[in-house]
């Protein structure tokens, strides 16, 4: 929960190729703070800690934000989702042609880090929208 001197986040994971939540996706949570953060200047992350998401796809328990932070990066790690997913995946996308004809079995997208700048007392509802091939975010309520 956000105070007047801090932010908050949370997010939640939908794979939008099969229209469910993402379980089991590990999450990183990292910050940075300083008045530079906003022009390039600022310190180095600072890495707050993680979750995994649940099985309705969200991370309801990542750590709070220190005061005085101005970006935020939510790290994704992806990649060990899809593989346990795989022949999921494979079923629901039989006729994906890029999927079909590619030939390829790696992961396009072993991870996904997105980076926000928040203010305090505002909370940050981050969700990510994820297939095989692409992903997208946006800031949610």
């Amino acid at each position: 929960m956000s105070t007047s001197s801090t932010a908050s986040v949370s997010t939640h994971i939908l794979d939008t190729c099969v229209g469910r939540p993402a379980a089991g996706v590990a999450v990183h949570l990292s910050a940075r703070s300083g008045r530079g953060a906003r022009h390039g200047q600022a310190g180095d992350w600072r890495a707050l800690g993680g979750s995994a998401t649940d099985a309705d796809g969200r991370c309801k328990d990542l750590p709070a934000l220190p005061a005085g932070t101005t970006h935020v990066r939510l790290d994704f790690a992806v990649e060990a989702y899809f593989e346990r997913s795989e022949k999921k995946q494979a079923d629901a996308q039989q006729d994906a042609p890029a999927n079909r004809d590619s030939g390829a079995t790696e992961v396009f997208f072993p991870e996904v880090a997105i980076t926000f700048a928040v203010v305090p007392g505002e909370h940050y509802h981050v969700p990510l929208l994820l297939n095989p091939f692409g992903y997208s975010v946006y800031r949610g309520s």
